[in-house]
C-alpha cells in the first residue's frame, strides 16, 4: 500500500479507479480495516469514481510519526487525520462514505469542512449530532463493550487478547455464517498495530466522558455536539439484523437531516453492510454520489 505523511501519521491507503474521476473517500470502522471496502470500491471504480481508502490511526500499516504523540482515538482527531490525508493528496472536494467509526468521521468532516464534502453516506452508526445521549438499558446491553473498556479489568482483558475481543463483535453483530474465519484472521492482522488498543480504548472512553478528548481537536467534537442537523444530501444505510445498532436504535436518524435525505434498511444484513451486501451498497452509493 502507498502512504502519505501528515502532521502526526504515516497513513497507508488504497487509491483506485480513474485518477480524473470524482473522488469518493471510503472510511472503515471498528473492528475492521480498509479491506472492508474492496468490493464496493471496485464497483465504484467501474462507474467512473476514484476511491481513496485510508487506514485509520492505530490500524494496519498506518503509524504515528513520533513516539510522544498521544494515542488518542476521539472522532475529532480521526476526522482531522482524514482532512490532512486529503490535503496531502491535493483533494479539494469529495464524496464521503463511512462505516461505524467511519460514519462518525464522515459526519465530522461534513460539519468541519462543509465546503469540501459534497455528499455524505453513513453506514450502521447513527449521527452524533447534538451530542450522544445515554442509551436505554436494552441498547446499553448491546453496547456492553463500551462500558467494559471503561474499567481497568476490561482494559487488561483487551490488552491480553485484542483479536479475541474483536472476534466476538464479528460474531455478535451480524447473522451467523456471514464471515469466514480466514477472512477474520486476515483482517485481524490490522489489530496487531502497536497502537490499536490505546486508540480503541481512548475512542470509547472519550465519547462517554471517561477520558478527555484529544485537546488539539476537541473543537471539532464540540462542533458536532453543537450542530443539530445537516443540510447536505445524505444517505443512511442500515442492516435490518444489525446486532449492536438495530433499527429500533436509529429511529431518530431522519430528524438529524434537514436537506435531501434517504434511509435504506437492508433485510437480513447485520452491522457490516459493505462486507455482507457489497453489491447493494455499491449500487446505493453510486446512485447517491452520481446524482446531480
Amino acid at each position: 500500500m502507498p502512504s502519505v505523511t501528515t502532521s502526526k501519521l504515516e497513513i497507508a491507503y488504497e487509491d483506485s479507479g480513474p485518477q480524473d474521476g470524482p473522488v469518493v473517500l471510503l472510511l472503515h470502522g471498528w473492528p475492521d480495516d480498509a479491506s472492508s471496502w474492496n468490493t464496493v470500491a471496485a464497483r465504484l471504480n467501474g462507474e467512473g469514481f476514484r476511491t481513496l481508502v485510508p487506514t485509520l490511526r492505530g490500524f494496519g500499516a498506518t503509524r504515528f510519526i513520533r513516539a510522544d504523540t498521544p494515542r488518542t482515538g476521539s472522532i475529532g482527531a480521526l476526522a482531522v487525520d482524514a482532512i490532512e490525508f486529503c490535503d496531502a493528496l491535493g483533494i479539494e472536494t469529495l464524496f464521503v462514505a463511512g462505516h461505524d467509526w467511519g460514519a462518525s468521521i464522515a459526519e465530522a468532516l461534513a460539519i468541519g469542512w462543509p465546503e469540501r464534502v459534497v455528499r455524505l453516506a453513513m453506514l450502521s452508526s447513527a449521527p452524533r449530532l447534538g451530542g450522544l445521549k445515554t442509551p436505554p438499558f436494552w441498547h446499553a446491553q448491546l453496547q456492553w463493550y463500551h462500558w467494559f473498556m471503561a474499567t481497568k479489568r476490561g482494559e487488561e482483558a483487551v490488552r491480553n487478547d485484542p483479536h479475541g475481543f474483536a472476534h466476538i463483535h464479528w460474531v455478535n453483530w451480524a447473522p451467523p455464517g456471514w464471515f469466514s474465519e480466514e477472512t477474520f484472521l486476515e483482517v485481524a492482522k490490522s489489530f496487531s498495530n502497536p497502537d490499536w488498543v490505546d486508540v480503541t480504548l481512548h475512542s470509547y472512553r472519550s465519547r462517554w466522558g471517561e477520558a478527555e478528548l484529544d485537546p488539539e481537536t476537541a473543537w471539532l467534537d464540540e462542533k458536532v455536539r453543537a450542530t443539530e442537523t445537516l443540510t447536505l444530501p445524505s444517505l443512511y444505510i442500515q442492516g435490518q439484523a444489525d446486532g449492536v445498532n438495530p433499527p429500533e436504535a436509529t429511529k431518530s436518524v431522519p430528524s438529524k437531516f434537514s436537506g435531501p435525505f434517504e434511509s435504506i434498511t437492508l433485510p437480513g444484513v447485520g452491522h457490516f453492510p459493505q462486507r455482507e451486501a457489497p453489491e447493494a451498497v455499491a449500487q446505493l452509493l453510486s446512485r447517491h454520489f452520481g446524482a446531480t
